[in-house]
C-alpha cells in the first residue's frame, strides 16, 4: 500500500465532523430543496437486475420513494439480460412515482468478447478460487471468485451501460442496485444540485479493492496513458490523481470509489476520452482472467480524466450496501434529516476506507486553491 494512502488513513488530524462540514460547504449549495423549483434536472435511477430479485428490488424502490422520489418524481430505468416478467414490470412500475422503463441487454454486450481464451478464464478462476482462503486485506474470501456471471456484469457496468437506448435521453444518472437502503430524508433535489455546482461525479462510500482481483490493472493504466502520450495525468495536481496513484510506490493505492452508488454525468462516460480507455483495457482481458470490477475502472477514469472538485462526496446521505453502512457523523444532520442508522457502525471513517484519504487530498486543494487564486 502506499505511503499516501497510510497517511490518509492513520494520520488526518482534527474534527472529522468539522472536516466533512467544510469540504462540502465551500463547493455546494443544495439547489432544489422541496418547493424550490419545479424543474427536474435530465436524469434517471438506474437500474441492472433480474427477474428473481423483484422483492428485493421492490423494498429498495419504496425506500427510495419514501426517502427521496416522491417529492421530485424522477424515472427509473431497469435493464436485465434477460426479459423482464410481466409481474416484475407490473409490480415495480406501481411502486414510481416517476415512469418506469424497461429493458434487456444485448446479447453482444453480455458474452466473452472473441478475443477472450475461455479456458484461460476458467483455469484463472480456479487458480483465484484455490488460494481463496484468506483473501486480502480485510481476511475475507474474494466475492465471486469464480462467477462468470460477475465478470460479465463488471464489463457491461464499465464499458456499455450507458450506451443503452432507454439511457440516450438522460444526462445523469443514479445507480441503484438491489436490497440496498437509504437511512436519512433527502428533502433537496440531489440532481439539480449536481447540474447547479457543476458536479460530474458524485459517491457516498469509497474503499480499498482486493488485490489480487486487480494485480495488472493499473500497469495497463500507466500503459495506456504512455501509449496516449498523458503519462502526466499521473501528477496532474487539477485532478484526483492522487486518490488512485501513489507517486512514491509508482502504483495503485487500490482505492474507488464504491460503484453500487453512483451519481454521473452520463456524457462523461459516453465521451471519447472514456471510451478509448475502456476499450484499451477490455483487449487486455482482465475483466475475465482477473476479476476486474467496475468501481476501479469508473474511480480511476473519474480521478485522471475529471477536475478534483468535479466530484462530490454526500456526505449527508444514510446508505447501506451489505455489508457496508454510511451514516452522517454529525449528529445535527442525522436528527434534522430523520436518520435511522447507526453511527457506530459507520464504515466511512473505518480503517479500510479511503474517504478520510479523499478528504485530505480534497483540504489540500482547497487551500492550495485559496493560495493562488
Amino acid at each position: 500500500m502506499g505511503s499516501g494512502l497510510q497517511k490518509g488513513s492513520l494520520e488526518t488530524s482534527g474534527n472529522i465532523e468539522n472536516t466533512e462540514s467544510n469540504i462540502n460547504s465551500q463547493t455546494t449549495q443544495h439547489i432544489g430543496t422541496i418547493g424550490a423549483s419545479n424543474e427536474r434536472a435530465n436524469a434517471t435511477f438506474y437500474t441492472l437486475c433480474r427477474n428473481e430479485e423483484l422483492y428485493q428490488m421492490l423494498e429498495t424502490v419504496q425506500n427510495y420513494e419514501d426517502r427521496f422520489n416522491s417529492k421530485f418524481k424522477y424515472d427509473w430505468v431497469f435493464l436485465n439480460d434477460y426479459p423482464f416478467t410481466d409481474e416484475f414490470k407490473r409490480v415495480i412500475s406501481h411502486a414510481i412515482s416517476g415512469e418506469a422503463k424497461f429493458g434487456q441487454v444485448p446479447a453482444s454486450h453480455w458474452r466473452f468478447p472473441d478475443h477472450i481464451d475461455q479456458q484461460k478464464v476458467y483455469e484463472s478462476m480456479d487458480k483465484m478460487d484455490s488460494e481463496n482462503t484468506t483473501g486480502d486485506y480485510l481476511g475475507l474470501p474474494i466475492p465471486y471468485a469464480k462467477s462468470i456471471s460477475y465478470r460479465h456484469m463488471c464489463r457491461y457496468q464499465s464499458g456499455f451501460f450507458y450506451k443503452h437506448g432507454l439511457l440516450q435521453g438522460y444526462k445523469y444518472f443514479w445507480r441503484v442496485d438491489p436490497d440496498v437502503r437509504l437511512y436519512c430524508d433527502i428533502d433537496y433535489d440531489v440532481f439539480k444540485s449536481m447540474e447547479q455546482n457543476g458536479k460530474r461525479y458524485g459517491f457516498v462510500i469509497s474503499m480499498m479493492e482486493f488485490e489480487k482481483t486487480i494485480e495488472s490493472l493499473f500497469k495497463e493504466v500507466k500503459n495506456y496513458l504512455q501509449m496516449k502520450g498523458v503519462s502526466r495525468l499521473l501528477e496532474d495536481t487539477d485532478t484526483l490523481s492522487d486518490f488512485v496513484y501513489d507517486e512514491l510506490s509508482g502504483d495503485y493505492t487500490l482505492c474507488h470509489f464504491w460503484s453500487n452508488f453512483e451519481i454521473g454525468d452520463l456524457d462523461f462516460f459516453r465521451d471519447r476520452e472514456y471510451n478509448e480507455f475502456f476499450d484499451y483495457l477490455d483487449s487486455k482481458g482482465g475483466f475475465y482472467y482477473e476479476r476486474w470490477g467496475d468501481a476501479p475502472i469508473h474511480s480511476i477514469a473519474v480521478s485522471l480524466f475529471m477536475q478534483w472538485n468535479d466530484v462530490k462526496w454526500f456526505s449527508d446521505i444514510g446508505y447501506r450496501h451489505p455489508p457496508y453502512l454510511s451514516c452522517p457523523l454529525s449528529e445535527e444532520v442525522r436528527l434534522e434529516k430523520k436518520c435511522s442508522c447507526d453511527p457506530n457502525q459507520d464504515f466511512t471513517m473505518g480503517a479500510y476506507s479511503c474517504t478520510r484519504f479523499y478528504q485530505d487530498i480534497i483540504r489540500d486543494k482547497q487551500k492550495s486553491q485559496r493560495s493562488n487564486p
